[in-house]
């Protein structure tokens, strides 16, 4: 595009709004006693988000309440943006989990804004469609002394944060392609982190048959995945099983193995369930994608992980990325997926298990000082999947970067405003002020048709009543957040804590019992 002498184009003016973001990420850090404001903005600005098919998808909005974190320091405002407006019972619990401030000083310092729209739209782009909303926010906030805090970044998160005149904690949109399917495989081998056999930067149904021609012959398995370029929690991710015809598709010719590959194209399996080829196919060729091995058990293992076909692990590493340069390890967690393939994330175990945990921080700093070299900016992810070998050793397999927030982020995140300790990156583990480990157990998925209709306050007293609200003399107990989505869809997000792997999955398993019995009653 032409521009006229002496004007400056949207990607000049937002890189001089984010060359001043260093100076006040350090403001807010360090003992500045002026005021500071931050705007949060969690759009889940994400490709085919509008499409997907999770209950109460405007409610996860609601996952990054864990800003008002930054509420402990004194002149610190918040203005926080949401689709629908938020039970002010949830901004009340929120409150609550932060210690040593009061509740009607933060209170004052805080302000919920809402757009009071219900569509699948993501946030940012309901906020750009108000102007006289985003006219009420700037003239609120004091733009010399404020940044902006959002889920993921998309052009539309940088065009708010031009509209306001405000830097944005996060990438520039321009780096997006870092976080695909092909970029992140891309990454991977330069950071020399083993990624499953597998093709990128494929354009449509015919790259694909030719990639699976190629991979059945080289690498014989018995399932392959195929994954748009910008897919999210299994959304964009389809599987194409061989069973156990795999090697004797290895032994066929060409022609052979394309036959029974196109054969075997109508009975792919989604990890979104209202998917079809037509439909698979045709964002598959607007988005691009990968197509790699189903990382499986290695015959012969004898381990408990194996037992009964379970799913592989599939850990993660996270990184804070400043924007004064540095790469922060901040936990490591194993993912929990459900759906016939393992393709769907439900929730999360804090930390990593022990056997592969170091390997797993050691992968995805690599990935992190990459990242870095190429001016990515916020928290990220690392995804992998594990397997043990026969000789009781693990293999990691780097599956892709969230170059964004995720659903680990979150629990981490309440549980650090609940306790206001620090992860140690050399023990894999977080401890709180007193010097206590903490573990835990995290979804935003627990669902039943028996919670429909139970408000926020039900829930608040009912774990008062059945003594599961995270206990701080204890250090352990539960923390709920999605609860917006709880009255409506029956869902529930939480966090259960403890102090060993054990006692967190006892507080998980007794918050999630209770509340079954109390809504059958």
């Amino acid at each position: 595009m032409q521009h006229r002498a002496g004007t400056q184009s949207e990607d000049e003016k937002f890189a001089s709004l984010q060359a001043e973001l260093p100076a006040r990420w350090s403001q807010l850090r360090d003992d500045w006693t002026g005021t500071f404001d931050v705007v949060v903005v969690p759009s889940l600005s994400l490709e085919g988000i509008d499409g997907a098919s999770i209950a109460g998808i405007n409610r996860y909005e609601e996952r990054l309440l864990f800003a008002l974190n930054l509420l402990r320091h004194p002149r610190a405002r918040v203005f926080y943006m949401t689709s629908q407006p938020i039970h002010p019972a949830t901004i009340d619990y929120t409150l609550s989990l932060i210690g040593g401030i009061p509740a009607s000083h933060m209170r004052s310092r805080l302000h919920v804004l809402s757009a009071y729209d219900a569509s699948r739209t993501p946030l940012s782009q309901k906020l750009l469609q108000r102007p006289r909303l985003l006219e009420r926010i700037a003239r609120s906030i004091q733009p010399e002394v404020a940044m902006m805090s959002c889920f993921s970044v998309s052009k539309a998160e940088r065009s708010l944060a031009l509209r306001l005149g405000i830097p944005l904690y996060g990438s520039d949109p321009s780096l997006r392609w870092l976080g695909s399917k092909s970029g992140s495989r891309g990454l991977f081998r330069r950071a020399h982190v083993p990624a499953p056999p597998g093709a990128e930067d494929l354009r449509d149904r015919k790259d694909v048959i030719d990639v699976l021609v190629r991979l059945t012959k080289e690498h014989p398995a018995k399932r392959f995945a195929i994954k748009h370029n910008y897919g999210f929690s299994g959304q964009g991710n389809a599987v194409i099983d061989f069973a156990e015809r795999s090697d004797e598709l290895a032994e066929m010719n060409d022609s052979g193995r394309r036959r029974e590959i196109e054969a075997r194209m109508a009975t792919l399996r989604f990890g979104d369930a209202s998917q079809n080829e037509d439909r698979f196919f045709g964002e598959f060729a607007a988005q691009q994608g990968i197509v790699e091995q189903f990382v499986e058990h290695e015959h012969g293992v004898s381990s408990r992980v194996a037992a009964s076909n379970a799913p592989l692990p599939t850990p993660s590493g996270q990184l804070r990325l400043t924007p004064t340069g540095r790469v922060e390890l901040v936990s490591t967690h194993d993912q929990l997926v459900e759906g016939a393939d393992g393709q769907v994330y439900s929730g999360c175990q804090f930390p990593a298990n022990d056997a592969y945990n170091r390997g797993i921080q050691d992968d995805t700093l690599r990935v992190g000082e990459l990242l870095r070299e190429h001016g990515a900016v916020g928290r990220m992810g690392v995804d992998f999947i594990c397997r043990q070998r026969r000789d009781g050793g693990w293999d990691r397999y780097a599956i892709e970067i969230n170059l964004r927030l995720g659903g680990t982020t979150h629990p981490l995140m309440l549980m650090k405003m609940m306790t206001d300790g620090e992860y140690d990156p050399d023990s894999g583990l977080y401890y709180t002020k007193r010097g206590e480990p903490q573990f835990y157990i995290a979804t935003d998925s627990l669902y039943d048709d028996s919670f429909r209709g139970l408000l926020v306050d039900d829930l608040l007293d009912i774990a008062a009543l059945r003594g599961l609200h995270y206990q701080p003399w204890h250090e352990a107990g539960v923390l709920f957040h999605l609860t917006g989505a709880l009255s409506e869809h029956g869902k529930l997000g939480m966090t259960a804590i403890g102090k060993s792997r054990h006692e967190a999955a006892e507080w998980f398993e007794r918050a999630k019992r209770t509340l079954l019995e109390e809504c059958a009653s």
